[in-house]
């Protein structure tokens, strides 16, 4: 298989997923309802067509003839890939409905309950790390590094490495969201802890 057509395809992998990566890490940020509305129907987009990019990875790879790179360069954002697909778009889900719910207020301040959700890091870390998993297949799609086999093993060279680099990339990128959530999460109870104290309630 001709390997720019692998190169084309994990590249657009990668595009894809970071440039949702980065609009999630500003999906807290929202200054207004509206605008974190707008942005969470663009991060569905921008998932949904990163989706459609990994489904049609092995359908090219079979179309073509010869043997592709492709698959194999998937593999490793397809694990993360598919913690936003059943965790991440549920949360990104009710924070489009959230916003949505000020429709009649477009230009309304984002709650901190809102907002918090937004930051959660089921949301932002998954597709991040999925990013830049397919960043790292793309020397593979490009035939700079072989592919793990029978003469190639696993746990060698740029594999290695590359499973290494994900591993540390996870811990901070992880680390990073916890603190952010953690960080607006307790805004959420401050107006209530407010008003209990002007209750007169402890």
């Amino acid at each position: 298989m001709d390997t720019a057509v692998d190169v084309i395809l994990i590249g657009l992998l990668a595009a894809l997923w970071l440039a949702a990566g980065l609009l999630a890490d500003g999906l807290p940020s929202a200054g207004t309802a509206l605008l974190m509305r707008r942005r969470a129907r663009l991060l569905a987009a921008l998932v949904g067509a990163g989706t459609a990019v990994f489904a049609a990875v092995p359908v090219v790879a079979g179309l073509m003839p010869g043997v592709s790179a492709a698959p194999a360069a998937a593999l490793l954002p397809a694990v993360p890939a598919l913690v936003v697909l059943t965790a991440g778009v549920r949360r990104l889900s009710r924070v489009r409905h959230g916003a949505g719910a000020f429709a009649t207020a477009p230009l309304a301040p984002v709650p901190p309950g809102l907002r918090a959700a937004a930051a959660h890091p089921l949301i932002s870390a998954p597709l991040q790390i999925t990013g830049l998993a397919a960043v790292v297949g793309l020397p593979l799609a490009a035939g700079l590094v072989d592919r793990p086999g029978l003469d190639v093993p696993a746990g060698s060279g740029f594999t290695a490495a590359a499973i290494a680099l994900v591993a540390v990339a996870v811990a901070v990128i992880g680390i990073r969201a916890a603190l952010r959530h953690g960080r607006l999460a307790p805004l959420v109870m401050a107006p209530l802890d407010r008003a209990r104290i002007r209750a007169g309630v402890r």
